[in-house]
């Protein structure tokens, strides 16, 4: 009878101790992932912190635009982030790390109604260089160790299509920065060629209707007349937008419900925080993102 009162005892202070943590959240971390300049982030996830703001009820929602993928990674290991939106290959290697450090709960889906995009690889249009095996013996850059379509995918998918590694195949490989920096290495000339992400959707000169080389176009930082496309990988499962796992499960429908409804609620705000045309989001679970996670355990560890 003791036994029973105690376990009852100990099961009313948990629920107990749930609610005043879902009272006593006060500020809320986001974590924004590297890839284009930190003013443009910290401006693109303004109105996605005024919302969440106001949908939580907290004193304080602070954006931390991480240097590089890692930086979001480590928030997200060590319980200093709450939230952000990773690409799938950083998700591994949160997952690999700590399955339990954080809660996927929706990805993006494209304008075709996809929830996937591409890697592509881009070079210069006055380079000279306009197919795959004109990069024989070229320096490839890549744009960061954490991203799916800017290493990942790259490394695991191209042998198939140049049929050798990529180490014997290109001269030297490098990292750019993060997406953003790197086609702009590439226009440099830097690197010859450079992989980053895009939807695969609408047309390359438009930047595709989605992803890095969009972005940049809308930015006014690039024109696609200045580049050509050498490659498209296989079609890669859109990152997903995670939840710290310990947050109140209350909290976590919050967040949930009110990205649902931003696509319809504020569509400029969707807009800015993706970064091109995207139909809205959808629910995902870790079992989404499986043959990612086997693919980095196997190419890079964790």
């Amino acid at each position: 009878m003791f036994r029973k009162i105690l376990f009852g005892a100990v099961s009313i202070m948990a629920m107990a101790m749930g609610a005043v943590q879902a009272q006593d959240l006060k500020e809320f971390r986001v974590g924004i992932l590297g890839g284009e300049n930190e003013a443009d982030r910290l401006r693109n996830y303004q109105c996605f912190a005024d919302h969440i703001k106001e949908v939580l009820g907290v004193e304080k929602v602070s954006l931390f635009p991480a240097a590089d993928y890692d930086g979001v990674i480590q928030g997200l290991l060590g319980g200093t982030l709450d939230y952000a939106e990773l690409g799938a290959s950083a998700y591994a290697k949160v997952y690999l790390e700590n399955k339990d450090a954080v809660q996927p709960i929706l990805t993006t889906v494209q304008t075709d109604g996809s929830t996937g995009y591409h890697s592509v690889m881009v070079a210069r249009a006055d380079s000279g260089i306009k197919t795959l095996a004109d990069m024989k013996g070229k320096k490839l850059g890549f744009a960061d160790p954490d991203s799916t379509s800017g290493y990942l995918i790259p490394v695991t998918s191209l042998p198939k299509d140049i049929g050798m590694d990529v180490k014997s195949y290109f001269a030297s490989t490098g990292f750019g920065g993060g997406h953003e920096q790197l086609v702009l290495e590439v226009l440099k000339g830097t690197f010859d060629a450079g992989t980053t992400w895009a939807s695969g959707v609408g047309d390359f000169k438009d930047g595709y209707s989605s992803g890095n080389l969009r972005k940049m176009v809308d930015k006014g930082v690039l024109k696609m007349d200045d580049l050509v496309e050498l490659w498209q990988s296989p079609l890669i499962p859109n990152g997903p937008l995670v939840i710290r796992t310990s947050l109140d499960a209350g909290t976590k429908q919050k967040i949930t419900d009110f990205l649902t409804k931003l696509p319809q609620t504020d569509p400029a705000c969707f807009a800015a925080v993706q970064g091109g045309d995207f139909k809205g989001y959808s629910p995902v679970t870790p079992e989404f993102y499986q043959a990612i996670i086997d693919a980095r355990k196997a190419k890079i560890g964790s």
